[in-house]
């Protein structure tokens, strides 16, 4: 089966693409069509809405299955924030570097016992009859106090969990644990039910 992937990022693609291979599921990307995607506001106030626009647009511009996630970083301490803003969190829009900064800026002073947060992540498939399924993943675990390593993107060098820093686990270690990689599991046993 054919899953057009609605994501400008690189990283995230490659990360999808690693889950969904071995199900036999062959992930397009905007590369592969004739004409890019339109840009999508994301106006939702969940990731699970904003999950749903990304995957709908998608799907009603190219007439392909489409399947689009929004996922972030929600810190307790900061009553959840960054959360849908996770990306654009210091102004720019995957500016890492500010954004892990302006975090530690944010829990400056803060003890370790204070610093928990879960890694969230909402997948949305729309199919072309209208059909669409929503599965989400989180992931437990707490703000470091500076990066640590360099596997990943986003948040990952500065989240801990049980098994690690998500910045220092390889992406098949992190793809266990991860908020994306259960969520691609449970979205795995849906797309069964639905085809």
């Amino acid at each position: 089966m054919k899953l057009l992937l609605a994501t400008k990022n690189q990283k995230k693609l490659k990360e999808m693409e690693r889950i969904l291979a071995p199900l036999g599921v062959e992930v397009l990307s905007e590369k592969q069509l004739d004409t890019p995607l339109p840009e999508v506001e994301e106006t939702g106030m969940t990731f699970e809405e904003n999950a749903a626009l990304k995957a709908r647009s998608a799907c009603q511009e190219t007439g392909i299955a489409a399947v689009a996630d929004d996922s972030g970083l929600c810190v307790d301490a900061l009553h959840g924030a960054p959360g849908v803003y996770s990306a654009r969190y210091a102004g720019g829009h995957g500016d890492d570097a500010a954004n892990n900064q302006k975090l530690l800026d944010e829990l400056n002073g803060l003890p370790a016992e204070q610093r928990t947060a879960r890694f969230v992540c909402a997948i949305c498939c729309v199919f072309p009859d209208g059909r669409q399924f929503t599965v989400k993943g989180e992931c437990p675990g707490s703000i470091g106090f500076a990066p640590q390593g360099g596997e990943g993107f986003g948040y990952d060098p500065l989240f801990l969990t049980e098994k690690g820093c998500f910045g220092l686990l390889s992406p098949e270690e992190k793809d266990a644990v991860s908020h994306r990689g259960q969520a691609l599991r449970r979205f795995a046993e849906e797309l069964q039910r639905y085809l």
